[in-house]
């Protein structure tokens, strides 16, 4: 393929990841895994596990972020230049937001006369609990693989994001952090951080 032809790509798969996705960044990962992993097979299931620590890691909206970074890895492999590289994050970032510009600024106008209004209340409220099932989604798809053998789906662990029971423990230790003692996710990310040196 060439380097003209997979910009278009990289545009149409983000601008329909932008546009399919409600929720925020968390809800757009499992969306974006199933286009940039499944579907093109740009970059690995490790990788965009990489990508998911290093944009939760770095300013910004961590769906943005993704975009950001597959862009240019995507421009890059397939021989493109630095240059032409960030030239790619720039068309994936652009193609993921611009659908929620454009709707905003649509919706900006008559969302004062809408929010009372049933139908449009209706909707929201479908919304909300599919928006948690899309980020608990996330959260799955970073831990489990999901395969078919005979025609049944089997779920088995992704064992480059847990390679031996130390990510297990690690893994354990953030979750008891988080909901038992509140712990912040600046603090868990830095922790954890410091600890996977240490230890691998």
């Amino acid at each position: 393929m060439d380097l003209a032809a997979l910009f278009l790509q990289l545009f149409v798969t983000f601008f329909v990841i932008g546009l399919f996705t409600f929720g925020g960044g968390y809800a757009m990962l499992s969306l974006i895994q199933t286009q940039v992993v499944t579907a093109h097979a740009w970059i690995t299931e490790s990788a965009f596990t990489d990508i998911v620590a290093i944009s939760q890691m770095t300013p910004g909206p961590i769906g943005v972020n993704c975009a950001t970074y597959v862009g240019y890895n995507v421009v890059t492999a397939a021989g493109g230049s630095h240059l032409l590289g960030v030239l790619g994050s720039f068309t994936a970032t652009l193609a993921v937001v611009l659908p929620s510009f454009l709707l905003v600024l649509m919706m900006a106008r008559f969302y004062q006369a809408m929010r009372h209004n049933r139908i449009f209340e209706g909707v929201m409220g479908w919304l909300r609990p599919a928006v948690v099932g899309l980020i608990g989604a996330a959260a799955v798809i970073l831990v489990l693989r999901t395969g078919w053998t005979d025609g049944h789906p089997v779920l088995e662990v992704v064992e480059e994001n847990f390679p031996d029971w130390k990510s297990w423990l690690l893994f354990g230790s953030a979750l008891v952090a988080s909901f038992c003692w509140k712990a912040g996710p600046i603090l868990l990310i830095v922790a954890g951080g410091v600890i996977g040196f240490l230890i691998y």
